[in-house]
C-alpha cells in the first residue's frame, strides 16, 4: 500500500521567506529517487536545485513555473511504496529526511523514468523546413532569464531552433522571434522581461509606462539599501592615489611564473591590512543592545554585476589568505555568480565590503553600506592621468579611493587614516610587506 508524503518548501534560511519556481524537474507520474532535485527556484540569494527526501512517484505538484511559493509551502506529493512499471525503481526506499538545498545527500539521483518535455526541431528536406521531429530532453536555453522571456510574452520555446552551441538558445534568438511575431512586415522593438502597462482611457492621466516587480534579487537589495539608508548614518571621504607601482608589482608577479594575481585580490590584500590596523571599520552595531560588535574575521565581500543583478559573495577569511588564494576564490565565485550558482552560505556573512566599480568605467561613487555591515571601500578606474612625481610633472596611472563608513562606529579621524594607509599601499605597495 503506498504512503503519499507530502513535500513543502524547506526553509531557505539567512531570513529568506519565498522562492519563486524557474522550472520543474520533474512531471506527474515520474519516479524519483531519494535527493534527487525536483525544481530549480530563484530565491533572493541565488539559483538553487531543491531535492526531494523521499523516493516514489510524483502525484501532485504545485505551483507553476514563474509563480513565487512561501517557505513551508506543499511542492510536490510523492507516494512512497507505490508500484512502478520500471523494474530499477527506487520507489519504496525510505527518504533522507534531509533537505540540503542546491545540493544532494547521498549518491546521483536515478534517471528520469519518463519522457522530459519534448523539443521540436525542424528537419530540412530538399533544402526546405519539413514538418518537426519529436527529440526526447529539455529545451536547451542558456540562462533561466530567457526561459522567463519567452514564457512572460507567450513563446513556445520548441519552436525555435537556437542558434548557439549544439542548438542552445540564446536571448538574442528569443528576442529575434518575439520581434517576427509582433510585425512581420516591420522591425519591432526589442522586448525584456517587463510588462508595459498603458493607462486606460478611463483612468486617472497616468502615463503609460514599464513595470518592473521588486522581487527576487531586485527586490532583496531594494530590501537591503532601504534598511541600510534608514538604519546608517553613512558618511563618505575619498582620496586620489597614483596606482603606477602597484601596477608595476602585479606585472612582476606574474611574470615570474605561477597562478596570476588579480588586481582585486591585491586591493583586497590591502583592505584586511588596513583593518587589521583599524578594526574599528570591520564591525557591526547591534541597534537592540546599543553595542557596536568588533568582528574577529575579515570576511570580505565584493560587488558583481550579473545578468540576474548585482550580487555579493563573500570571500571568507579573507585575512587568513594571501594573493594567490585571493585570486583564486575571486575567480570561483565570480564564475559562481555568472552562472547563478552561488549557493546562499557563498552570499552572506560578509564583514566589510569591497566595491570595483572602476570596471564600469567610472572614477568615483558614494555607495550604500551593504547592511549590517560598517564600512564599504570603493575602488574607480585606473586611468592616465598628469601627476606630480618626485618633483616632476609626469603621466600616472592614478585611482580614486572612497570609504563610505558608518559614523556610528569611528569619527572621520580613523576613517581618514584607513583610507590614507589603504591609498599609501597602493602607492608603495613596499608598505604591505611590514603586515606579511
Amino acid at each position: 500500500m503506498a504512503q503519499v508524503l507530502e513535500f513543502r518548501l524547506p526553509d531557505l534560511g539567512e531570513g529568506l521567506t519565498e522562492a519563486e519556481i524557474v522550472r520543474w524537474l520533474v512531471e506527474v507520474g515520474d519516479v524519483v529517487a531519494v535527493d534527487q532535485p525536483v525544481v530549480e527556484v530563484e530565491t533572493a540569494k541565488a539559483m538553487v536545485d531543491v531535492p526531494c527526501p523521499y523516493a516514489g512517484v510524483v502525484t501532485a505538484r504545485f505551483g507553476e513555473e514563474g509563480s513565487e511559493l512561501p517557505v513551508g509551502s506543499p511542492l510536490i506529493t510523492v507516494a512512497v511504496g507505490a508500484p512502478a512499471s520500471d523494474p530499477d525503481s527506487d520507489a519504496g526506499t525510505e527518504g533522507s529526511g534531509n533537505v540540503l538545498v542546491g545540493y544532494g545527500t547521498t549518491e546521483a539521483p536515478a534517471r528520469r523514468r519518463r519522457v522530459r518535455r519534448e523539443q521540436q526541431v525542424p528537419v530540412p528536406v530538399n533544402g526546405r523546413s519539413a514538418a518537426p521531429e519529436v527529440v526526447e530532453g529539455p529545451v536547451p536555453v542558456i540562462s533561466p532569464l530567457v526561459r522567463r522571456l519567452a514564457r512572460e510574452n507567450g513563446l513556445d520555446l520548441r519552436e525555435l531552433t537556437g542558434s548557439g552551441p549544439d542548438g542552445l538558445i540564446l536571448r538574442a534568438d528569443v528576442e529575434y522571434a518575439l520581434r517576427a511575431a509582433a510585425s512581420p512586415g516591420r522591425p519591432a522593438p526589442a522586448l525584456t522581461p517587463e510588462t508595459t502597462v498603458a493607462s486606460p482611457a478611463t483612468a486617472s492621466p497616468t502615463p503609460a509606462g514599464t513595470r518592473v516587480p521588486l522581487k527576487g534579487v531586485r527586490g532583496a537589495v531594494a530590501d537591503k539599501l532601504s534598511r541600510s539608508r534608514s538604519e546608517i548614518p553613512d558618511a563618505t571621504c575619498w582620496v586620489d592615489a597614483d596606482a603606477t607601482e602597484l601596477m608595476r608589482a602585479r606585472a612582476a608577479m606574474n611574470g615570474a611564473g605561477g597562478p596570476k594575481i588579480s588586481l582585486l585580490a591585491l586591493l583586497a590584500r590591502i583592505c584586511t591590512a588596513a583593518l587589521a590596523r583599524f578594526p574599528e571599520l570591520n564591525s557591526t552595531v547591534d541597534t537592540a543592545a546599543r553595542e557596536i560588535v568588533r568582528l574577529d574575521a575579515v570576511h570580505l565581500g565584493f560587488a558583481a554585476q550579473t545578468e540576474r543583478g548585482l550580487v555579493v559573495p563573500v570571500v571568507k577569511d579573507a585575512h587568513a589568505r594571501d594573493a594567490e588564494s585571493l585570486s583564486a576564490e575571486f575567480a570561483r565565485l565570480t564564475e559562481a555568480a555568472r552562472t547563478g550558482t552561488l549557493t546562499p552560505a557563498e552570499l552572506t556573512g560578509g564583514t566589510f565590503t569591497l566595491n570595483n566599480y572602476g570596471v564600469f568605467g567610472v572614477d568615483g561613487s558614494t555607495p550604500i553600506i551593504n547592511h549590517p555591515e560598517a564600512a564599504m571601500l570603493g575602488v574607480g578606474r585606473i586611468i592616465p592621468k598628469p601627476w606630480v612625481h618626485e618633483g616632476e610633472l609626469a603621466v600616472r596611472q592614478v585611482v580614486q579611493l572612497s570609504l563610505t563608513f558608518d559614523h556610528r562606529v569611528c569619527d572621520g579621524g580613523t576613517a581618514g587614516g584607513f583610507l590614507r594607509y589603504v591609498a599609501d599601499c597602493v602607492e608603495q605597495p613596499a608598505v604591505l610587506l611590514r603586515t606579511l
